[in-house]
């Protein structure tokens, strides 16, 4: 039976997964590659010497993840809120302003790999924050806004079933 449920989970992740526009998908397994250290991301995603900066920028935002990975409040305390949220905000402002990220369930999908699933109660309110800042453009802001569920913003409790699937680089072989 659990062996089961564990195989639906993991199924219902590619589902999600594969829902995902392709710029975002291929934004995710970059991201992935770059936030959990997975390979050496300029040789694998640097096509251009534009990816390859983007992907160094990337590699400076995301040095935030490892703090913050250990930083994740118990959801009933104020006490390590603002320190959290801030710099989840920051990094996830950094996602967000590189538009390769679209909707809300994108986002949560990357952090929930990026961070684990003790973050889930806090990423409504950082995409919130993110897509907010002035940073993010006028109709970009009011798309990511718009994309935030009513249930995923009033979620009375959330899954701390880790994440399984984890999306990676899958090299195209010319016909």
């Amino acid at each position: 039976m659990a062996i089961a449920a564990t195989a639906f989970g993991t199924i219902a992740e590619m589902r999600e997964f594969a829902g995902f526009t392709a710029a975002e998908q291929r934004y995710i397994r970059r991201s992935l590659d770059i936030g959990l250290g997975r390979c050496d991301a300029f040789r694998i995603w640097g096509r251009t010497a534009g990816e390859t900066a983007a992907i160094r920028s990337q590699y400076v935002a995301y040095q935030e993840l490892k703090a913050l990975r250990h930083a994740i409040p118990v959801a009933t305390g104020f006490e390590a809120v603002e320190g959290f949220v801030g710099k989840l905000t920051r990094v996830a402002a950094f996602d967000l302003a590189q538009e390769r990220i679209d909707c809300f369930s994108a986002f949560r999908f990357l952090y929930e790999r990026l961070l684990g699933a003790d973050s889930r109660p806090w990423l409504p309110s950082a995409f919130c924050a993110a897509a907010a800042l002035p940073q993010i453009q006028p109709q970009r802001r009011k798309l990511l806004l718009q994309s935030l569920s009513e249930a995923a913003a009033t979620a009375p409790g959330w899954s701390d079933r880790e994440p399984r699937f984890y999306p990676e680089y899958i090299e195209e072989v010319a016909a």
